[in-house]
């Protein structure tokens, strides 16, 4: 069951965008900054949890998660980006991630290591000066 995050939960601020466009650049805001605050949010809390254990620098230290879309020219474009963001950012965590089992090197692995380590031994030896039969 895939999370929807609620709408009513998103806070939106339009802001004038960065990069070329030439006067309709300096004269509308259509970029948008997505505030999500993870802990008031309706996320289960092992989400949130591991939400905020993202090392994300789009995650403030209080918690907060800014996104900023700015690459269409259309201000609801940009929201509904801002918004898709947001949502892959919260399925990417809402899996539980698969539990590493410890294995042991085989028999087989460790013999190849060896052998590949005594060839280079040997190769490395029969760099040195070479030396007369005097």
């Amino acid at each position: 069951m895939p999370l929807t995050i609620d709408p009513a939960e998103v806070e939106f601020t339009a802001i004038r965008a960065q990069g070329a466009g030439g006067q309709n650049v300096n004269k509308v805001s259509n970029a948008v900054h997505l505030r999500f605050a993870v802990h008031a949010s309706s996320l289960p809390d092992v989400v949130k949890e591991r939400l905020l254990a993202l090392s994300d620098q789009r995650i403030t230290t209080e918690g907060v998660v800014v996104i900023k879309a700015q690459t269409s020219r259309s201000l609801e474009q940009n929201k509904a980006e801002a918004l898709e963001r947001l949502q892959a950012l919260v399925d990417s965590v809402a899996t539980v991630p698969k539990s590493r089992r410890p294995t042991k090197p085989t028999f087989a692995s460790k013999q190849r290591r060896l052998e590949g380590k005594a060839t280079r031994s040997t190769v490395k030896q029969l760099r040195g000066r070479v030396r007369s039969a005097d």
